[in-house]
């Protein structure tokens, strides 16, 4: 798993204190009108308040305390579920206190006059005002140096400078910010540590991307994603059928109760009062999954959150979870980004320790990563040690993009690295010819995947390095996870075919993109779309920014270009291109969560019913000398009386709110299964679980009611 941000725990005092009070302030009916559910709890709530006071008033003290007890239990489930969703809000609200703590009042150095004149200049020529941080607008430039806070998001247009991000993303390592390339995107409120850097400001204050953090983790801007829409549609409609079911029930059982005085052999039976019909109604409606859906949306994006990587929308999230196609970079995604030096090839004539040793000479002075595995593989396998080479005169030459060589003049030596071409132009240059062994050693490294760098001296050919592009440790078993859920895999890279065919079936991806240009990226995710497939990709430059606004998931890296995270719907504050699997995992984790709980909810009715209605009916039909009617049958749970079956219920229903909130905040554990493996899973856990567990509560709860004396 990729690295997270320091988890809170679960029922952190300091969230649950607010949780409480916001629990409270969330019973105000404008807010809780937003869950169709819990607003008829709240409504039916108030009903049974009124008739309390009513009683008071006319001295009906007869029921008053189970019409009481009844009542502040519907309160309570009210409460226990803006308790939920206070304490999945309040987790990113604590999210929200620590990124203001970056958001430092700061003086900018606003570069003035002509901006293209003053590019190119020194920082000691450039004319600059010191002006406060809110004061500045798109647009502007200004100078940051070294100990100095960015006072803006913007682009690097010059210079180089280390930069301490670790205010916004958690790592303390700094980072490389430049111009003109994919890692020239600041945040307001980081900090210089060395150099600096002119940076044109790409927003104005109250739009920065600190602001849009804060806004998004406290929820503020969290819109109800299309599942979830369709799935309160779906309690809404529940709700207004039992709601339809429930008010027919007084008419008819005061009809029965005429028809059976009528017969003369029966009990006169009351019919069932408003607080009892209540109680019925809100304990069939799917309370359950409606007091948590909000709840388990929030903590979907938190566990998101915990993970570095800021979401836009609730969308986003869900889409990741419905996700068919990944696309993934090649370069530090599946591979680790550089190419390393896996061996020395020597040609006939020539020692192993030979090449190492004019390899290594060559590499001395190349702090590539390529030319550092070089003369680490010298002497980890060869016992060479680097050489202090200043008394020798040595005369390096670094790679061009021209030559596409590098190399050292050193005691009469020459000695060049590069690739196989332009090694052969200076060798013949030279008086030299190419050896027959020559192509066939270059031409099977290439098509194994990997670079071939050939090593001479003058005019006469040593042998050849081969440099690979390692893959990730894992990687491959991560993609089998990913084809168990029936996601499909894409490598994306600009290698050639051959290099690319290597490495993908070294990776295990299911299929790869060679030579990829922008247009090509787009229009593989629009032919995937085209096949109603969700598709995801990574992506940190400004050409990657048009496929990242195409894919239904398109996570930016927090080091690319404004234009990358102004196209993606996910920042990654991290940058690690691999963390796209656990959005995908989180995504889907999010939607099983929703998906058993809901299951849950609608199956716990079922015992519920069974507890409630015999205990409203139990009279009705009773014969003269009986003790129970013929309803009393369905008294399967042997519930004491009447009330304490009824208030039993509604106690199990406000309790088991509470209890499966740590399942919808934490989410149910992931597993890479298929759809239809999950359903059933369901089924077996959360739908028999929802039927048999509220068997067993309720009738726990009447025991204790019972020896109570409460019912």
């Amino acid at each position: 798993m990729a690295k997270t941000a320091k988890e809170r725990p679960l029922f952190d005092r300091t969230i649950v204190r607010r949780a409480i009070k916001d629990a409270v302030i969330k019973l105000d009916p404008r807010q809780v009108a937003h869950n169709p559910v819990m607003f008829v709890v709240e409504i039916g709530s108030v009903l049974t308040t009124l008739l309390i006071i009513r009683d008071i008033a006319l001295g009906h003290t007869g029921n008053l305390l189970f019409t009481v007890q009844v009542t502040l239990w519907l309160w309570f489930t009210v409460l226990f579920a803006n308790f939920a969703e206070a304490m999945a809000e309040g987790r990113g609200k604590a999210q929200a206190d620590t990124l203001r703590k970056a958001k430092t009042e700061t003086m900018a150095n606003l570069i003035i006059g002509n901006i293209g004149g003053n590019i190119g200049k020194g920082i000691e020529q450039v004319k600059t005002e010191l002006v406060p941080g809110t004061k500045l607008r798109k647009g502007d430039v200004v100078l940051v140096r070294a100990g100095e806070i960015i006072p803006g998001d913007g682009e690097v247009i010059e210079g180089v400078a280390s930069v301490d991000e670790s205010a916004i993303t958690g790592e303390s390592a700094p980072v490389i910010r430049e111009a003109g390339g994919d890692r020239s995107a600041v945040t307001g409120g980081t900090t210089v540590i060395s150099d600096w850097i002119k940076v044109r400001i790409r927003s104005n204050p109250g739009d920065t991307f600190l602001d849009r953090m804060i806004a998004l983790v406290e929820g503020a801007e969290r819109q109800k994603t299309p599942n979830e829409i369709a799935l309160n549609i779906l309690l809404a409609g529940l709700t207004i059928i039992f709601l339809l079911a429930v008010a027919t029930l007084l008419p008819y059982a005061i009809y029965s109760v005429q028809a059976s005085n009528g017969a003369g052999s029966f009990v006169r039976a009351a019919p069932p009062s408003i607080t009892v019909l209540v109680a019925l109604l809100v304990c069939l409606i799917p309370t359950t999954i409606g007091g948590l859906l909000s709840a388990i949306g929030i903590a979907g994006m938190d566990r998101l959150i915990q993970h570095n990587v800021l979401a836009m929308s609730g969308r986003a999230v869900e889409a990741a979870g419905d996700v068919n196609t990944l696309l993934l970079d090649k370069t530090g995604t599946i591979t680790l980004g550089n190419r390393q030096a896996t061996e020395f090839i020597p040609l006939p004539g020539v020692t192993e320790k030979e090449l190492a040793d004019a390899t290594q000479l060559s590499s001395l002075s190349d702090e590539t990563p390529e030319g550092r595995s070089i003369v680490v593989l010298a002497k980890t396998k060869y016992g060479l040690r680097g050489r202090d080479l200043s008394s020798q005169e040595a005369r390096f030459f670094p790679f061009t993009a021209h030559t596409r060589m590098s190399g050292v003049d050193i005691g009469g030596r020459s000695i060049r690295k590069g690739a196989s071409d332009a090694i052969m132009s200076f060798v013949t240059s030279q008086g030299g010819i190419e050896p027959p062994e020559l192509k066939g050693i270059v031409g099977g490294i290439s098509k194994s995947g990997g670079t071939p760098l050939v090593v001479a001296d003058r005019n006469r050919v040593l042998g050849v390095i081969h440099l690979k592009d390692i893959v990730k440790g894992g990687i491959r078993e991560r993609f089998l996870q990913l084809r168990k859920m029936g996601i499909k895999t894409i490598m994306i890279t600009g290698d050639n075919p051959l290099t690319a065919a290597a490495i993908a079936g070294e990776a295990g991806v299911d299929d790869f993109l060679a030579e990829a240009k922008p247009q090509d990226k787009m229009d593989l995710i629009r032919r995937e779309q085209a096949q109603g497939k969700l598709v995801a990709m990574t992506g940190d430059g400004t050409n990657d920014a048009p496929a990242l606004a195409q894919a239904d998931v398109g996570v930016a890296m927090n080091t690319g270009t404004m234009a990358a995270k102004e196209a993606g719907n996910m920042v990654d504050l991290d940058s690690n291109p691999t963390k796209l699997i656990e959005i995908v995992e989180i995504g889907k984790q999010l939607l099983m969560t929703r998906g058993a709980l809901t299951t849950f909810s609608i199956a716990n009715d079922v015992s519920k019913y069974f507890a409630i209605i015999p205990a409203m009916f139990s009279t009705l039909y009773m014969a003269m000398g009986a003790k129970t009617g013929p309803l009393s049958a369905l008294n399967i749970m042997r519930l004491a009386t009447p009330e304490s079956a009824i208030l039993s219920a509604v106690i199990f229903n406000a309790l088991i709110i509470v209890a499966l909130i740590p399942l919808a905040l934490r989410g149910i554990k992931y597993r890479p299964l298929g759809a239809a493996v999950v359903l059933r899973r369901n089924l077996l856990i959360y739908g028999f679980g929802g039927i048999v567990i509220p068997f067993i509560g309720i009738k726990m709860i009447d025991v204790i009611v019972t020896m109570l004396g409460l019912a």
